[in-house]
């Protein structure tokens, strides 16, 4: 007889451990000094994260006004522009992590809860401090350039002219689908059990996913896919078109954050499959 060998590519149980889904509400959090820990965080994280890219956009149109004669070629551009919101996520997801998971985004919160990763406590509660560190840290920017934020709209997102609410409300979909889906395929405990001979950097992935999607969605919304940073320059620049299109920043990003959670936890992991079977062996005898 000859011993039987595992096939080469496959794993059994123990290669990987899927936490326990997170309880739907759980008071106890809140008597819990990491939980608030985890709420500054998150606050400090968007207020930066708000402050480095609301201050790029608007550097960026200062450097090209035709106005004062600026060089049209001058400046970061739509790539830096890009590289500037990836670049933050990348920095600040490696930071934060540890803390409170790093999600410095409503849409990748409200992903997260639906996959059952945080209970509705703590998704409600990193929400509020996302919204308002991303007040904050546009009304930094606001603080220390006043003139040019007025001028040049405040880093505001709103529906480009010549697109209809239909195009942008799905470019925000597809673009936060992309990133929520990449937030939950990097942190996946059994991607992580079958590359742990690859040390893989979950922010930079991620970080990645950012940059890519401004590449693609700037000219047509100036890309949201975070309902934290919309919110945030449209309160403090305060003008009817930012408000009129605030709509779009939210719900495409929810509808986009909603899929990707149901495509990853019940298609790629079979999560109805599962769940079937469950029940299926439940219910013999």
């Amino acid at each position: 007889m000859t011993k039987d060998v595992p096939e080469q590519g496959s794993f059994s149980a123990k290669d990987y451990h899927d936490p326990p889904p997170a309880p739907f509400i759980d008071p106890a959090e809140l008597t819990k000094w990491s939980f608030y820990r985890a709420l500054i965080a998150e606050f400090i994280a968007t207020l930066l994260f708000l402050y480095i890219t609301v201050l790029t956009v608007i550097g960026y149109k200062s450097t090209t006004d035709p106005k004062l004669n600026a060089d049209q070629c001058g400046g970061v551009g739509i790539l830096g522009i890009a590289w500037a919101f990836g670049g933050m996520i990348f920095v600040l997801v490696y930071c934060t992590a540890g803390i409170s998971g790093g999600h410095i985004n409503p849409a990748v919160t409200f992903g997260l809860f639906l996959a059952r990763k945080v209970s509705l406590i703590r998704a409600v509660m990193y929400m509020v401090a996302q919204c308002l560190g991303a007040i904050c840290g546009v009304g930094l920017v606001k603080a220390f350039n006043k003139s040019l934020y007025n001028r040049y709209g405040g880093g505001a997102n709103e529906l480009a002219d010549g697109y209809n609410t239909g195009t942008g409300l799905g470019a925000e979909i597809i673009g936060t689908f992309v990133l929520v889906y990449t937030v939950f395929s990097a942190t996946d405990p059994k991607r992580s059990a079958r590359d742990s001979h690859v040390p893989v950097l979950a922010p930079l992935p991620i970080g990645f996913a950012v940059f890519m999607v401004h590449l693609a969605t700037i000219p047509i919304t100036g890309t949201g896919i975070n309902p934290a940073r919309s919110l945030g320059a449209a309160v403090i620049y305060n003008k009817d078109k930012a408000w009129d299109d605030q709509w779009i920043f939210w719900v495409g990003p929810f509808v986009g954050a909603a899929i990707a959670a149901f495509y990853h936890q019940f298609i790629l992991r079979a999560g109805a499959v599962k769940a079937l079977g469950s029940f299926r062996s439940s219910t013999h005898v």
